[in-house]
């Protein structure tokens, strides 16, 4: 593989924005970003060192790697297969997406890609916006093993953990364990602040007992007590997890997997998105629990 200099950046979404801002930080790299809305771009140059593209096709025209942050397979079937788009016009030898998509795109996207001899990672991520603004990411990837190692110290400008989970597909498939078991622990935390509410126990106090024990997790430490006061306007919307869960459901079809508590949480998560609630932060799954 070439030295790798000219990076191109698409999709300046929550995560992406800081990303590659990190990127754009290291002046051994020339950093190229393109975004649908063309204000975010503009944005994002004011803030950071880059040049912004007017389309796909020439953000690519000099790119030795090209990463994409985008928000669901649709979005990144359309960068990659539209007309004008990348695989009609791509040079560069190495494309990463970050967006958490399927495990069927993820495995279509190497076979498209294979064909150009172009490597290919999935290689979704995880940590929020505050984990991508502090480079404190972790990202799950599927491909190469050597490629990956190979681009392993662009990618640690944002993540601070980066593992090879298998072949095509398996950084995707590593995602869905993540957003299952996140899912689990807001429906347990929902639960246990609910139920302490009603018995009128002080939830700060609470919190302070039961952080350091079995308990701890990252939700509890970090949502526990703006769900006690439904402060949701934040972090991780419920509508980028319907879409990461459904693509959890959808995969149970092939691995038979019974993911019946997945599948109720899913469902709680779809009537908020029906309510209106699809852009406040995943903690707000305590509104659906009690009713509210």
């Amino acid at each position: 593989m070439k030295k790798i200099t000219n990076i191109t950046f698409i999709g300046l979404g929550v995560m992406g924005f800081p990303m590659a801002g990190h990127l754009s930080k290291n002046h051994d790299f020339s950093v190229t970003v393109w975004n649908r809305t063309i204000t975010r771009a503009e944005e994002w140059a004011d803030k950071y060192y880059g040049s912004i593209a007017s389309s796909i096709k020439n953000a690519i025209a000099k790119a030795d790697m090209i990463l994409i942050c985008a928000g669901k397979d649709e979005d990144v079937e359309e960068i990659i297969y539209a007309e004008n788009g990348m695989l009609q016009n791509i040079n560069s030898s190495i494309v990463i997406d970050h967006t958490t998509t399927s495990h069927k795109l993820a495995q279509k996207l190497a076979a498209s890609f294979k064909e150009k001899d172009i490597e290919f990672i999935d290689a979704p991520v995880s940590g929020g916006e505050i984990g991508a603004i502090n480079a404190q990411l972790s990202i799950m990837a599927g491909g190469n093993e050597k490629t990956i190692q190979a681009v392993n110290p662009v990618l640690k400008h944002y993540a601070k953990n980066i593992t090879q989970m298998g072949s095509h597909g398996y950084g995707q498939l590593a995602k869905m364990v993540n957003q299952i078991c996140i899912a689990g622990v807001l429906q347990g935390l929902s639960d246990g602040i609910l139920f302490a509410e009603s018995e009128n126990i002080d939830i700060e106090k609470l919190l302070s007992a039961i952080s350091g024990g079995a308990a701890q997790s990252w939700q509890m430490e970090n949502r526990a007590l703006t769900m006690s006061k439904r402060e949701f306007d934040f972090g991780f919307a419920i509508k980028w997890m319907v879409k990461d869960l459904g693509y959890c459901l959808d995969r149970t079809i092939n691995n038979k997997t019974d993911l019946s508590f997945t599948k109720n949480v899913y469902d709680k998560y779809q009537k908020l998105m029906k309510n209106g609630d699809g852009n406040l932060d995943t903690s707000a799954l305590i509104l659906q629990n009690k009713g509210e």
